[in-house]
């Protein structure tokens, strides 16, 4: 399966963050509430997997 979203940054305090629609969590079957991710760089991409 291959989404793709486009979003753009945003300012969190002095971080920047990106806002992930609640579907996305769904596609994926991840909690944000309870479920931890790991993030990775990988070539050119930002990869997070869920742990």
């Amino acid at each position: 399966m291959k989404i793709e979203v486009d979003k753009n940054f945003v300012k969190l305090g002095r971080s920047w963050g990106m806002i992930i629609p609640p579907w996305f969590f769904q596609v994926l079957n991840i909690d944000p509430k309870t479920d931890k991710a790991t993030l990775s760089i990988e070539n050119d991409s930002i990869v997070i997997k869920k742990q």
